[in-house]
Formats: C-alpha cells, structure tokens, sequence
C-alpha cells in the first residue's frame, strides 16, 4: 500500500505551501529536504510581500495581485493548525518620491491601482510629515504609501507549515531518510534544482542568485515596511527590523556575507535617519531561484509521467506562494491546467 499519494522533494516555501494545500484536500503527502525545511533561501530574514507596481498590467502581475490579496486568510489557517503565528501583516509600505517628474508619475500610479488592485487596495501619495520619524529620507517631500504590501516572518512562516503539514496528517521525512517517489512527485529544489534540469535539458533553464540581508536591533512597531535606495527595510513584530538584499549572479559561497551586505546596511541607516548605530543582531545570506523566465517555472516535467517542477519563485517566492500552491494543487491532483503559459517549465525550455 502507497504510503503517500505526492511525494515533494524541497522543505522550502514552494514545497510546504503546496504540501499543506494537497493535505488540506484530503491527500496524503510526504515532504523530504536533504537539509532541513526552511534551510536555503526560504530561511532568510527579510519577507517582503511587495507588489508589482500598478501599471503595464500582465498576467504576472495580475496573478501576483491575486497571491497577495490571497495571503491574509492563507495564513491565518495555517497558523490556526499550527498554533503558531507565521508573522504575517499586511502592514503596508513607505517609498520615497525623488522629485516632481517621479511625483507626476506617483500620482499617475494612484488612478491606475484603483481600477487594476480593483478597490481592494491602495496607492497614495502622503506628504512625509505625516509618516513621523520613520519616514524615509525624501528629496520632494512625498512619499509613496501602498496598503497591498505585506510582510511574513520567513523561519516562522516555515516553521508554521510544518507544523500545520503535521497537524493534518503530512509527513516531513528527516534529512537522513531519502524517500522512493511514491504517486505524483513535485520538484521543488531551488536552485540547485535549476541547474539539475539545466542538465537534464542541455540548456540553461535557471540559476541562482546570492541575497544577503541583515537584522537590526529597532522596534519599529506596527510600522508599514520601506523601500529605499533599492532596500527592502522590514518591520517585525519581535520587536527587530529586517533589511535586504543584494543580488549577485557570481558568488563563490552560497551562505557567507561580506562587504556587499555592509553597504546595503549603510544604505538603509542613509535612509532612515532612526537607524543610525542601532546593532546588527544578524547577518544571513542564501541563494534564490531564478527561472529563465524570470517568472516561477511551475508545472509538469514535458516527457515524464506524473512528474512536476515548482522552482523559480526568486525574490517573489513568499508573494506568489498561496495562488502558486493553490494551482499546483489543482494539477497534481486534479488533472486541472490553469498555470499561465509564462510560468509553465516550456517556457524555460
């Protein structure tokens, strides 16, 4: 007798979001990672759950904002089972306007959220002032303020879906007990699963990128995140702030930091004047999967049977995870096709 009918190699978001939508429909489920769930990119610190910005609209981008409207019930179920909390807030997000061509084009942004986020969320344009101490540093005086943006907590949110996955039934193998694939099996290895199929495929499908962030001793409170000078600056409720990353297509170590991080913090300390000499409590560093495509690659393997990919969630991983589990699902599952043509693995191919 089949001990599972999906059978997901990666511990990472990809694979937990899909193990816990799979259990969740009554399928039984084994998640295996050769290091630990949560333990490459889906382990780091900042959690940004931010949109595309509301023009030049596309499927990617419609399906991001459907993700991310998608995200607050998401997560309350899982930390419910769980009896965790994942960190999860939509608190909103803060972005310095430069000068009055960039403020023209703010205010032009406003008219096309109210028709393309369809009333569900917001883009405004603030004066600073009223953003208090901390605001970002802003040359025109205004600011960027969208109520969509969201932040997760991701070893919590991790930890969550494990608990939550076992909760319901699913079993998460230990490191040291590979399983033999057993009914559908889903690929969601990172990007060292990228490059595995860039082997299988005799082309480049995918790579990954180095991101290092950091965590800053500050209680910002329920405070909406920053977006300054190219730096994600995240509020957390245990009382830190998390700030990232940098984006290195060459790296020699896939987990140590050095100078390129130093200068994303002093960007952030530029940027929000509160900062200055609070202490880094952590520096972390991992790689993200970028598909090809540059949208996740999602679907069935072309010339397998029963063998499926979700990889390539890169910096939007967290973002798309709920709507990309949700239609992964669907198709393991269900035999039900709805993933859109720029996401499927042909696409990388």
């Amino acid at each position: 007798m089949a001990m599972a009918d999906v059978t997901i190699y990666g511990a990472g978001i990809a694979g937990l979001t899909l193990a816990w939508t799979c259990v969740q429909r009554g399928a039984k489920v084994q998640v295996w990672d050769k290091r630990a769930p949560g333990a490459g990119a889906s382990g780091g610190l900042v959690g940004a759950l931010a949109p595309h910005v509301p023009e030049n609209w596309n499927p990617k981008k419609a399906f991001q904002f459907e993700s991310l409207m998608m995200a607050e019930p998401f997560w309350a179920e899982i930390g419910a089972a769980a009896g965790m909390d994942p960190g999860y807030s939509r608190s909103g997000r803060l972005q310095p306007i430069s000068d009055g061509a960039a403020l023209l084009l703010a205010r032009s942004r406003l008219e096309n959220a109210k028709v393309l986020w369809e009333g569900q969320a917001r883009w405004d344009v603030v004066q600073a002032e009223r953003a208090g101490a901390w605001a970002p540093k802003t040359p025109s005086g205004w600011l960027i303020h969208d109520t969509l943006t969201a932040r997760l907590s991701p070893r919590k949110a991790c930890a969550a879906l494990v608990a939550a996955i076992k909760a319901e039934g699913g079993r998460i193998l230990p490191v040291d007990a590979e399983p033999e694939p057993e009914g559908k099996v889903v690929y969601a290895t990172g990007y060292e699963g990228l490059l595995e199929l860039s082997e299988v495929f005799e082309k480049p499908v995918g790579n990954g990128v180095k991101g290092q962030g950091a965590l800053l001793n500050y209680d910002a409170g329920d405070a909406p995140q920053l977006f300054a000078d190219g730096v994600h600056i995240v509020p957390h409720a245990n009382g830190t702030v998390a700030i990232g990353s940098t984006s290195e297509r060459e790296f020699e170590s896939p987990d140590s930091v050095d100078e390129q991080l130093d200068a994303v913090i002093e960007k952030a300390m530029k940027a929000v004047p509160v900062l200055q000499g609070v202490d880094v409590v952590e520096r972390w560093a991992g790689v993200r999967p970028r598909a090809k495509s540059r949208a996740p690659m999602i679907g069935a393997v072309p010339g397998a049977q029963n063998v499926f990919v979700s990889n390539g969630g890169f910096k939007i991983g967290f973002g798309m995870a709920p709507k990309i589990a949700t239609i992964m699902a669907d198709l393991v599952l269900d035999d039900v096709d709805t993933i859109p043509d720029d996401f499927r693995v042909e696409a990388n191919i």
